[in-house]
């Protein structure tokens, strides 16, 4: 395997190739800002590489090594020895089920010799949990599933995702990757503190949130965040919901958007009526080691050849200026011998630690890592 990193930036335009015999399968490409279109990236893949699979995303961030950027384009260049690649893409109305949708995208990837699935999504037009539902209802049993929602920094106006010649937002994507020859791992881990008192959810329909102990939901969110209610929803990214299944299953759920007149609160995923919620805070040292602990989770014997690093826009917004110190932990994980690419997102895709299955997590990092194997 083999990879090369390019970036885009309005001022100076893009960066001067490498190696120009270079011939790039994928072209996984990460971007923000208004000037870091999908028409400039698809203008720029139809030049250089139009024989390359082109898969991208708005973000919240685009990570290259370990430098986070913003109002760029990065896009990481990469050539397989014997692992073959199919990618598919559909578009979807805001309305239609999301478990359908998933269902309908994996039902396009042929599923002989598939390995596993790494999926892109429109950021606040699906819910995550239910796309990832139907992934892996239709997907062969034993297929993992990586990924994330695509971002917009903190604008929550419009995301898109990119693929090859086609981008716009209301978009999935997937891609396969087949063969023996490719070995790839994952992980995800968080490191946020709860606080205040852990609350019964008394209604709740799909991802979205009404009541907690039958109160007005958003009444309490807004009473503990104080002077920070004036900026919901962006300012529920620094206080995510912990949440409490019945079966004792623990995820952590990010706020999308709200509605004042009705008091509902819409997640990127799943927020199961019955179960307990209790809010969350930042501790920034715990973050880092969350960084450090996903990638010692996904790391085997030696350091992995890519490693694509989703974390989440609120742990950007809590992190600030400290926020390449999470990027620069995973790095010296892998020993410094490893391509970082990746993106912060609304949402992160990755399997259950010690559980079978995929599901949505939010408020994570989480890796997905990449190594082939020529010997098998």
């Amino acid at each position: 395997m083999k990879s090369h990193q390019f970036t885009f930036s309005p001022n100076k335009g893009w960066s001067h190739f490498g190696d120009t015999s270079f011939k790039p399968d994928l072209l996984l490409a990460f971007g923000s800002g208004k000037e870091c279109n999908g028409e400039i990236l698809v203008k720029w893949w139809q030049e250089n590489f139009p024989l390359a699979k082109l898969l991208g995303c708005s973000t919240a961030g685009e990570i290259e090594g370990t430098t986070v950027l913003s109002g760029t384009i990065v896009v990481t260049a990469i050539k397989f020895e014997k692992t073959k690649l199919e990618l598919c893409s559909l578009d979807f109305d805001s309305s239609e089920d999301s478990e359908d949708v998933g269902q309908k995208l994996a039902s396009l990837l042929p599923h002989e010799g598939l390995k596993h699935c790494f999926v892109l999504s429109d950021g606040l037009n699906i819910n995550g949990t239910r796309l990832v539902n139907g992934l892996s209802k239709a997907l062969p049993e034993g297929i993992l599933i990586t990924g994330g929602l695509a971002g917009d920094g903190k604008r929550f106006e419009l995301t898109q995702i990119c693929t090859n010649e086609s981008y716009g937002p209301n978009k999935v994507a997937v891609l396969g990757f087949y063969g023996d020859n490719i070995d790839i791992r994952s992980a995800s881990f968080g490191g946020w503190d709860v606080f205040g008192p852990e609350r019964l959810i008394t209604h709740a329909e799909n991802n979205v949130l009404y009541e907690l102990d039958g109160q007005s939901a958003l009444a309490l969110y807004k009473d503990y965040l104080g002077e920070h209610a004036k900026e919901l929803p962006s300012s529920g990214l620094l206080f995510p919901l912990k949440v409490t299944t019945n079966e004792g299953k623990e995820f952590v759920r990010t706020l999308l958007a709200i509605e004042n007149e009705t008091g509902a609160m819409t997640f990127a995923g799943d927020i199961p009526q019955g179960a307990h919620a209790q809010l969350m805070r930042a501790n920034f040292e715990r973050l880092i080691d969350g960084a450090s602990h996903a990638a010692e989770l996904a790391l085997d014997k030696t350091p992995p050849e890519l490693a694509i690093l989703i974390s989440c826009v609120g742990r950007r917004l809590v992190l600030g200026q400290r926020i390449e110190e999470e990027v620069e932990a995973v790095s010296e994980i892998f020993q410094n011998k490893t391509q970082l690419c990746g993106f912060y997102s609304y949402g992160e895709i990755c399997p259950l630690l010690d559980e079978v299955g995929c599901t949505l997590h939010n408020q994570t990092m989480t890796i997905t890592t990449f190594t082939e194997d020529l010997q098998r």
